[in-house]
């Protein structure tokens, strides 16, 4: 399994969302990696939509319906309806399992600096 979390420079997010891949994981092989993505070319090759973005094997479990690329910040809807800079931690352990819940209604704020 491949995990890459996608972030922007200086993202507040970034470090605590590769903690979170790292717990959920609970000790399974992955190789886990943190990209920073420099322009909205990237941002679209690479499936970002907005910082962090975790993908698992190439695919974004959390993406909107409709979302477009982004580098801005991004929210994900927590399962009481509050927003979250990470997405929720049974949520990711689900999708690392295979288990992903249908993809929720999400959103990008600007929050973080875009380069």
């Amino acid at each position: 399994m491949r995990i890459t979390v996608l972030t922007v420079a200086d993202c507040p997010n970034a470090q605590p969302a590769l903690d979170l891949v790292t717990a959920a994981l609970d000790g399974r092989p992955a190789d886990v990696a943190l990209v920073e993505v420099a322009d909205e070319s990237e941002a679209a090759r690479l499936g970002m939509y907005g910082s962090p973005t975790v993908l698992i094997d190439g695919t974004d479990p959390f993406a909107p319906p409709g979302a477009e690329p982004s580098l801005s910040c991004r929210l994900y809807w927590r399962p009481d309806g509050a927003m979250s800079g990470l997405p929720d931690a049974t949520a990711l352990r689900r999708a690392l399992t295979g288990r992903a819940e249908p993809r929720q209604p999400g959103g990008t704020a600007d929050c973080c600096p875009t380069r």
